[in-house]
């Protein structure tokens, strides 16, 4: 299993980098929402402080949205997911190395993005650090959860609109836990309870999404 996880891993990246036109043009929409909102708000640095959380976790969540119609598309266009089904190794193992290669795609560059992005909101390093662990944390839980509103719309028409639709409830309580532990660090709360509640909700996550990713696959072949 660890062959075929590996395997799904490295052919969803040698895809991700024949369109790695897809991943810049997310990161850019990262990097513009991020950086208007200075523009438009303001230069208080009280304000851009107090609202950076928000600002930095709400585009990387927009932004890690834009890759998900494509997670299972292009394989269901062509046959390739199919027979992944009809593969003697478990599809679930399949689906957590298709999710790990998203992130790694789509999500970890955020991650990395982030602290630079948010100086310009003058955010004190203590802050900056928080917002890398709880992006750490909290981006691979987008991607486990997209995955099963991806597998759900697989071959819908509009199936992209659709899809946001289904995973934006669910992603609520990965933002508010995400840019409250920044919040209560610059408080000086602390962040490690929302930080322990994001490692949990990862760990559910990782032990249920892929199970239901592949039933939901199963259903959308049917």
């Amino acid at each position: 299993m660890l062959r075929t996880l590996s395997c799904a891993i490295r052919r969803d990246l040698l895809l991700a980098f024949r369109r790695r036109s897809d991943a810049v043009t997310m990161l850019f929409f990262f990097v513009i929402v991020v950086s208007l909102f200075p523009l438009g708000v303001g230069p208080e640095p009280g304000l851009l402080r107090t609202m950076a959380p928000g600002i930095l976790w709400v585009s990387a969540l927009l932004a890690s949205m834009l890759a998900l119609g494509r997670l299972f598309a292009l394989d269901y266009a062509d046959g390739t997911l199919e027979q992944m089904l009809l593969s003697a190794e478990p599809i679930s193992v399949i689906v957590i190395g298709k999710v790990i290669a998203h992130w790694l795609v789509s999500g970890f560059p955020l991650v990395l993005l982030a602290p630079l992005l948010a100086v310009q909101f003058d955010l004190p390093g203590d802050s900056i650090r928080v917002l890398f662990v709880s992006l750490l944390l909290g981006t691979p839980i987008l991607s486990l959860i997209g995955a099963i509103g991806a597998a759900l719309t697989l071959g819908v028409r509009g199936g992209g609109a659709l899809v946001s639709l289904l995973v934006l409830p669910l992603y609520v309580p990965i933002l508010i836990f995400g840019a409250g532990a920044v919040g209560a660090e610059a408080s000086g709360l602390g962040a490690s309870a929302h930080l322990l509640l994001l490692g949990g909700g990862l760990a559910a996550a990782a032990a249920l999404t892929p199970w239901a990713t592949a039933v939901a696959l199963r259903i959308a072949l049917e």
